[in-house]
């Protein structure tokens, strides 16, 4: 029985020896099959290392005078009941805009940008008892005649307009502005680029990635100036810019 036991124990350990030399064969190509390797069996550097690149933000700017005045006008009236109000705001507002048109004003560039009629409220006792209405009824008007400007404002008051805000001088088609900024801000990234690459020791490669900043409305360049009345006073409608600015990832070679 003892010599049984011992043959079996000594197959036990010849099968252990077999399979450890075994597992050690094919280990090593193993490890060799998982590398990443290319089509023609190589492994491959760009598999383990990531792309170098250089990123910049380029910057243009171009100006141009502007070709379009935008104006919020409009009447404002207070009468004891809601009839009376429409009917002095209707009459108003009816006056206005005849004196716009009769100034060369297109019906195309009238536009109503609010209605409101709001009650208005004695709180002298506590009662906040109704007193009247207000109704106020306002107009986006353009204007395109920048030389006439302070005329057509003075005459629409005079004609019944109470209220005037939001006079703002912009370009009535920004686009050729925002290309000619556009090409400049990419020059200016390429630039860039160029002295990053430099300052660094490699070549500039080709462009891999580019991106516009969103915002880019035309802005005042300097503070625009107006007077109005005794028969529409001098402007001043100064210049508008629009930045661009271009985000661009270049290779490094």
């Amino acid at each position: 029985m003892s010599r049984n036991i011992a043959i079996a124990f000594g197959i036990l350990i010849s099968l252990l020896l077999a399979v450890i030399l075994a597992v050690q064969l094919v280990a090593p190509a193993l490890s060799v099959r998982s590398a990443p390797v290319d089509g023609e069996g190589f492994v491959t550097a760009a598999t383990t290392t990531q792309m170098r690149s250089i990123t910049v933000v380029g910057e243009g700017k171009a100006s141009a005078q502007p070709d379009v005045v935008r104006a919020q006008v409009g009447v404002e009236v207070i009468a004891p009941t809601i009839q009376e109000a429409m009917k002095q705001s209707n009459t108003r507002m009816t006056a206005v805009l005849a004196k716009l048109q009769e100034l060369g004003v297109a019906e195309k560039d009238i536009q109503t940008s609010s209605y409101n009629i709001n009650p208005e409220r004695s709180y002298e006792q506590g009662t906040g008892e109704v007193t009247g209405y207000r109704i106020s009824n306002m107009v986006q008007v353009t204007i395109r005649q920048l030389e006439q400007v302070g005329a057509i404002l003075d005459q629409v008051v005079a004609a019944g307009v109470n209220s005037v805000y939001g006079v703002s001088f912009t370009l009535d088609d920004p686009s050729p502005l925002e290309v000619e900024a556009r090409a400049k801000a990419m020059a200016d990234a390429e630039a860039k680029a160029q002295d990053l690459a430099k300052l660094g020791g490699v070549s500039l490669g080709k462009v891999i990635a580019i991106s516009e900043v969103v915002g880019g409305a035309p802005v005042p360049v300097a503070r625009v100036a107006m007077e109005m009345g005794g028969g529409g006073g001098p402007i001043a409608p100064g210049e508008l810019e629009i930045t661009v600015q271009i985000q661009v990832t270049y290779e490094i070679q």
